[in-house]
């Protein structure tokens, strides 16, 4: 009996669950028009404008070739969702860690194109979030692992001696990290 109300449960709920998602709410802007888009949601509680965000995005996975790293934009997402919230963007200070393979979403095509390798698609992204006060640091460990240098990386990427040492460095500095 109890099979058969979930196997009913299930089929009942099949057409909601095979909805397709929508997207038509989602706007990018008000600091980056190109990337980072986020939906207005009615009824949220609002924030504090005195807010202030401290946050570290971890990355390791590497992009699609020709696309954008997607955890890079959500640095961009959270910006614009909170600056559209109303939160200064002076109170948003924001890291993004990189390291595995993900690395070489931050080399200069010049350095991709000298080993063979499509251009970087993130790299206009990476530059704009850099001009607006978003850090970028490499794990110098999975640098040496994928023979990047610091002459390798977009200027003002910074290069660690290792992604556990700018997590332990930014969380005494009161950063926590973001799990998207």
């Amino acid at each position: 009996m109890r099979n058969t109300v979930t196997a009913v449960a299930l089929i009942a709920s099949a057409p909601a669950l095979a909805q397709e998602p929508d997207f038509s709410a989602f706007a990018t802007g008000p600091i980056f028009e190109e990337f980072g888009p986020h939906a207005p949601v009615a009824g949220a509680n609002a924030l504090d404008p005195n807010a202030e965000f401290r946050i570290a995005f971890d990355v390791a996975d590497r992009a699609d070739v020709g696309t954008r790293n997607r955890t890079f934009e959500s640095a961009a997402r959270f910006t614009n969702m909170h600056a559209a919230a109303g939160v200064p963007a002076q109170n948003m200070k924001l890291v993004v860690v990189v390291h595995g393979k993900a690395v070489l979403d931050l080399v200069t095509d010049e350095a991709l194109d000298a080993r063979d390798m499509e251009a970087n698609a993130s790299a206009g992204m990476v530059r704009a979030m850099l001009d607006h006060g978003i850090r970028f640091v490499v794990c110098g460990q999975s640098a040496s692992v994928y023979g990047v240098q610091a002459e390798h990386l977009i200027e003002g990427v910074e290069l660690e001696l290792s992604a556990m040492t700018a997590h332990a460095l930014l969380q005494q500095r009161g950063y926590t990290v973001n799990p998207f």
